[in-house]
């Protein structure tokens, strides 16, 4: 009878562990898009691997709601249209909810509130009223929410000729440019300036008042996902992880 009692434990093992294999590999996983260059929101690390406020925040809501999550970042420029086709699932990375983009996708509720900095060297005599006025060329990055404000209320407006923008495939780019003065400002997101400019001779000229909502980008047919997401970002904001993400990435 000990013989038999042996073989079937060792069965009813074997059979729990493939149920609970083929219950991991039943998880959907989802493709999350970021930009790899968007500190302190989503960036690759010294390992090459994803990390940031929001990495890490996707990450946690998709324990938590069961699914599993493939991160993989991409030209900022071309991030909607990766979604669009069906590349990625989704874009959690500090995207901007706008007019303009809900057109094309939807969003989750909103997660993040923040407004746009401006940045120049320290020994650099511009102001903000400076920067307001088009008096000193800007640097950006490209198809960022930053760079539709200065296109929307500077050059749109004829405050700004076209050719005092300076748009980059990421803002440390433009960061390095304003270093080595080849524009006289720059603009971004207020966490991300702050972040960007650390350690280095720049210094922070102002702030606009932009109260930008940050999301979570899906495509308008994926209202399952959407849900889902919503949940998690519920259960994800009323956690004590969330504190330890803002405490962790100094977003306060």
């Amino acid at each position: 009878m000990k013989k038999y009692g042996v073989i079937l434990l060792t069965l009813l093992v074997l059979i729990l562990g493939v149920a609970s294999g083929a219950g991991a590999q039943d998880k959907k996983t989802y493709i999350v898009g970021i930009d790899g260059d968007y500190y302190p929101f989503s960036y690759i690390d010294e390992n090459g691997n994803p990390a940031g406020f929001d990495v890490e925040s996707i990450k946690w809501i998709a324990q938590e709601m069961g699914f599993e999550v493939k991160i993989v970042p991409i030209a900022w420029d071309g991030i909607i249209p990766a979604l669009l086709a069906k590349k990625i699932d989704m874009i959690y990375s500090g995207m901007t909810v706008t007019e303009e983009r809900k057109e094309k996708v939807d969003f989750t509720d909103v997660y993040w509130v923040v407004n746009q900095a401006i940045a120049t060297k320290e020994e650099a005599n511009w102001t903000l009223e400076d920067f307001l006025a088009g008096k000193c060329s800007v640097g950006t990055q490209r198809g960022c929410s930053a760079a539709m404000w200065v296109e929307d209320n500077l050059v749109k407006t004829g405050v700004l000729t076209e050719d005092k923008l300076k748009l980059y495939d990421n803002f440390p780019l433009a960061v390095t440019d304003l270093l080595n003065g080849r524009v006289e400002t720059v603009i971004m997101d207020e966490p991300v300036i702050s972040k960007a400019i650390a350690g280095k001779p720049l210094k922070t000229i102002g702030v606009i008042s932009t109260g930008e909502e940050y999301a979570i980008a899906v495509r308008k047919e994926d209202t399952e996902l959407k849900a889902l997401l919503n949940e998690g970002l519920k259960r994800l904001m009323s956690s004590p992880y969330w504190e330890e993400l803002i405490e962790k990435y100094e977003m306060k």
